[in-house]
């Protein structure tokens, strides 16, 4: 007699149901527990855990817990986000609502608009076949030419838009693997690696992410030390391409194409991009478009970390004017906003809000002053890497710039104790907080590929573990032995 197996679909609704109920279980344990002890920082200066505090640890459980197992669209777990803010009265509506729309979260709608005019003009299908002409029919080999492109546009341009640029070019790839819409491990590793890559990218100039050129200032409050745009490309540089060509060997081991080869790509890819004649108006246009925004946004962050008390216009105007422009010269019209991937922004729209909540009562603070006293006494080894850890963990839920900005006070006070240099602080804590690897949150590139449908969010969270620790022992080998030769100072006098 056959044994009675339990349909897939039924074990997969036990699952959500179960992680629903968790979400809001340990939501419920936090905020309605006694009040907690206060952190103390190595002065002896007292934080209290606050009510809202409580709370905005509560709504962090609950959302993490419901994004890894996808309870609900990741859209609408970033809604209840918003919602427990309120009901709770943890913070008011018009602050936790606000955060929606946070010029972080347009400059992701921006960015993912190119994208769709990349799609839209036939730009991504023509960049495509050339590039599939140059690597050829080798999986590895398209593995690697696509993570080579994702890391060197992340070093002249945010990573974000990077993403949402190469994202619609892998579509195109993926569509000549020949397996359709189904999941693959080729589609895995295309799609996560390009969003880990476009992360190690971005970290080795100030064009590749927000996150540097705010450190860089934050560092000059805290420390009065100056830390240049070429100095940072220095000692980031060859960590980033370390961490690409070793996600590059991740993926190959991981995610392990089914073909070794694709017989016929090359010659397949010669024929379309024939087909597609010479280039259009519309390609033409777009690409001036993205281009003259691209060079924008390079300049605006270059004149900011030269010139002292230069104040550009933020960078969400400049990426939404060629939004405006798109469709000025006619190349989107109105129907392409239904091709908005709005799930997406409303990930990152409560994420910000999420990110700013923890922030904002002082939990986010309360978290890092508790994590790092705990090192106070440690090696200067295990202090570096307690840093890098923890900004790691927390920028996979808030705000990378936030992750940085609430452990680096802490962290600078307790340094000189332990005969440990700033600036080994500060370098370790950019490499992980542009490295998310855990949670779609983290990072906007992560999100963008989850678009793929190729992973869910929990096979994100696994996949993460591994590369996660990969990233640590890259960190762990650049202060141990890299940066020390390369003459970074790691210890006092050192």
């Amino acid at each position: 007699m056959d044994s009675i197996q339990v349909p897939e679909e039924n074990q997969k609704n036990w699952t959500k149901i179960i992680a629903l109920l968790g979400g809001v279980f340990l939501f419920a344990i936090v905020y309605y527990s006694p009040p907690w002890f206060d952190a103390v920082d190595p002065m002896g200066k007292h934080f209290a855990l606050s009510q809202e505090g409580k709370g905005a640890l509560a709504v962090f459980l609950l959302a993490g817990t419901w994004w890894v197992f996808e309870v609900v669209p990741i859209g609408v777990t970033s809604l209840m986000i918003g919602v427990l803010q309120v009901l709770f009265l943890i913070r008011p509506a018009n602050v936790a609502f606000k955060d929606f729309m946070d010029p972080s979260v347009l400059f992701i709608f921006g960015s993912i608009v190119i994208g769709l005019v990349f799609t839209k003009t036939g730009l991504t299908r023509r960049l495509a076949y050339k590039m599939l002409i140059i690597v050829g029919e080798r999986t590895s080999m398209i593995y690697l030419g696509c993570f080579l492109v994702t890391a060197a546009l992340s070093h002249i341009m945010a990573h974000t838009a990077v993403a949402a640029t190469i994202y619609p070019l892998l579509m195109a790839i993926y569509a000549l693997y020949g397996e359709g819409d189904n999941q693959t491990k080729f589609g895995k590793g295309l799609f996560m690696g390009m969003a880990y890559v476009a992360g190690a990218g971005s970290i080795v100039t100030l064009l590749g992410a927000a996150r540097g050129a705010v450190a860089l200032g934050f560092f000059k409050d805290v420390m009065n030390q100056d830390i240049g745009f070429f100095e940072l490309t220095y000692y980031m540089l060859p960590i980033g391409w370390l961490m690409t060509f070793l996600l590059w060997g991740f993926f190959m081991i991981v995610c392990k194409p089914e073909k070794k080869t694709i017989p016929g790509l090359r010659e397949k890819a010669k024929e379309l991009n024939a087909e597609l004649g010479s280039i259009t108006r519309q390609e033409i246009i777009a690409a001036l478009i993205v281009g003259a925004c691209v060079i924008s946004l390079g300049v605006i962050a270059v004149l900011k970390s030269v010139i002292p008390g230069f104040h550009p216009p933020h960078k969400t105007a400049v990426i939404l004017l060629s939004t405006v422009l798109f469709f000025i010269s006619g190349i989107l019209t109105i129907e392409d906003l239904e091709e908005i991937p709005w799930n997406i922004i409303l990930l990152f729209a409560g994420a910000m809000s999420i990110g700013f909540c923890l922030w904002q009562t002082g939990a986010a603070e309360w978290l890092a002053i508790n994590w790092l006293v705990m090192f106070k006494e440690a090696n200067w080894f295990v202090f570096i890497m307690s840093i890098a850890f923890f900004v790691m963990m927390m920028t996979n839920f808030i705000m990378n710039v936030a992750a940085i900005a609430i452990s680096l006070p802490v962290a600078l006070v307790i340094a000189p104790y332990l005969g440990v240099a700033g600036e080994v602080i500060l370098f370790s804590s950019l490499v992980t907080a542009g490295m998310p690897f855990l949670l779609l949150v983290g990072a906007a590139p992560n999100a963008i590929a989850y678009d793929s449908k190729q992973f869910t969010t929990g096979e994100f969270f696994l996949y993460g573990i591994p590369a996660s620790i990969l990233l640590m022992v890259v960190v762990g080998f650049a202060v141990f032995v890299l940066w020390p030769i390369m003459g970074m100072p790691i210890t006092i006098g050192g």
